[in-house]
């Protein structure tokens, strides 16, 4: 069921046009409520990329990304949105790809990543662990367990090893 302005006035106790005044679409909402998990993303892939260890960096940016998917339910879909409401969501979305490109890339250059894989491959993956995370019912805890179990899977599946 589609988020409805309305409901959100009367279960805040609020106009609805003061909603509106706020919000003009849901969408807007939603991504007001996603931004504050937007920017602690991209300030915290920022100091990854100073990170000399590629494949440290790169798999802890996408532990901290799943970690904020089960702690902020809006986050998925507005990642995975094609069009944003909001200037501000279109500039966070664009640092956390180009953040993420970069550690992904820095891993492969490095060896540390198979190379079948592009850092395009890797906004649907993390939204397929979201939505498969989020699947299961529960709290917080319970989803972020999930959602670590399935990229450690993920992640193992990317890792290239150091031969001996």
């Amino acid at each position: 069921m589609p988020l409805q302005l309305d409901d959100v006035a009367r279960r805040a106790g609020l106009g609805v046009g003061t909603v509106y005044r706020r919000f003009p679409t849901a969408e807007a909402l939603v991504e007001t409520l996603a931004t504050p998990c937007l920017e602690a993303l991209a300030a915290h892939g920022e100091r990854a990329l100073v990170d000399d260890d590629p494949w440290r960096a790169f798999a802890g940016f996408l532990s901290r990304t799943v970690e904020a998917q089960a702690a902020e339910v809006s986050l998925a879909p507005v990642v995975a949105a094609s069009t944003d409401a909001l200037p501000r969501t279109t500039e966070l979305k664009q640092t956390l790809w180009s953040v993420g490109a970069s550690l992904f890339d820095r891993a492969r250059v490095a060896g540390v990543v198979h190379g079948d894989l592009t850092s395009d491959d890797m906004v649907p993956l993390m939204c397929r662990i979201a939505f498969a995370a989020n699947v299961h019912d529960g709290d917080y805890a319970a989803r972020a367990e999930v959602a670590q179990r399935y990229l450690t899977a993920l992640l193992e599946g990317l890792h290239v090893q150091a031969r001996r």
